[in-house]
């Protein structure tokens, strides 16, 4: 049975070819193919980008390649396929990824982009996919996945830094559980699991320490119920599970700004319009490291 690739959309800016890199690593950590995607729609009034004599289909090509050749280089033995295939981004990208085991997209917010899939391109696919989406940012290396050398140095030969995934623990995801132990495992890193909660309401009977206590203690103990099968199955994964009250944006947040992929699970809901949640909305503004976003019921 052939194992599906890695999908990455490619349109020539540097958040795509950051996550071109990124998907690279991914793929062949997976012993999969990579394969590069470009969207593009003809228009009367090309970009300022596409010189007067270069057809845009033949610009398209050059985006491919441009990105293709590098990652030729950089991993020989990583087979890489390429598709320019005419129409809208969101629409060629999920057909496109209907086969695929991963899509990878370059991203730098919703506060403005260079490319089109930077922007809201990147929000529709991330809330309509079907498979996991992987958001990166511009400038991201492999390197960066990896611990500071005692130098105080990117290096690849330090171990891979932590993998932190964040539950709810209301909507427990399987899928997010089992991509983020996956991730952890072909990495050889350690795998922390978050989930933030409310403090009880101050109109509780008996507020106070006490209550404080048993609220956090149920919290830690559902929290540690809904890990204990995954360790059992992931043994040789080092796994921490920690249940803080807070706000679970921050907590996220602060926990992946030393890590080295950040994985939220994404209910499927039924609501017109890109709609992600505050938790996802806030990792897209913010978050420093990629993030995976794993769809479930």
């Amino acid at each position: 049975m052939m194992l599906r690739p890695v999908i990455v959309g490619i349109d020539g800016s540097p958040e795509s070819l950051a996550a071109a890199g990124w998907a690279a690593r991914e793929a062949q950590r997976r012993d999969v193919a990579l394969r590069l995607v470009h969207a593009w729609a003809w228009s009367p009034h090309p970009s300022a980008a596409v010189p007067s004599t270069t057809s845009q289909h033949h610009w398209a090509q050059r985006i491919l390649r441009e990105a293709h050749d590098p990652l030729g280089a950089q991993y020989p033995h990583l087979p890489v396929e390429e598709s320019h295939i005419e129409g809208l981004a969101p629409c060629v990208l999920l057909e496109a990824s209907s086969d695929g085991a991963l899509l990878v997209l370059g991203s730098r917010g919703l506060s403005g982009f260079t490319g089109y899939l930077a922007g809201s391109v990147a929000l529709h696919l991330t809330t309509r996919s079907t498979i996991p989406v992987v958001l990166v940012r511009a400038g991201e290396q492999a390197n960066d996945a990896h611990l500071l050398n005692a130098e105080g140095r990117s290096s690849a030969d330090t171990p891979y830094r932590d993998i932190v995934l964040g539950i709810e623990l209301a909507h427990p995801c399987d899928e997010a559980l089992a991509f983020a132990f996956a991730s952890a495992r072909s990495r050889g890193s350690a795998l922390r699991v978050l989930h933030g909660y409310r403090p009880p309401s101050i109109t509780t009977t008996g507020f106070g320490a006490a209550v404080a206590s048993d609220v956090a203690a149920e919290h830690e103990a559902t929290l540690d119920a809904l890990v204990r099968p995954w360790r059992e199955k992931y043994p040789e994964t080092v796994i921490t599970s920690t249940a803080r009250q807070g706000r679970a944006q921050s907590l996220l947040l602060h926990a992946a700004s030393e890590a080295g992929l950040l994985v939220l699970g994404r209910r499927d809901r039924l609501r017109p319009g890109p709609y992600t949640g505050p938790v996802i909305q806030a990792a897209m503004h913010h978050a420093r490291c990629p993030m995976a976003v794993v769809p479930h019921v």
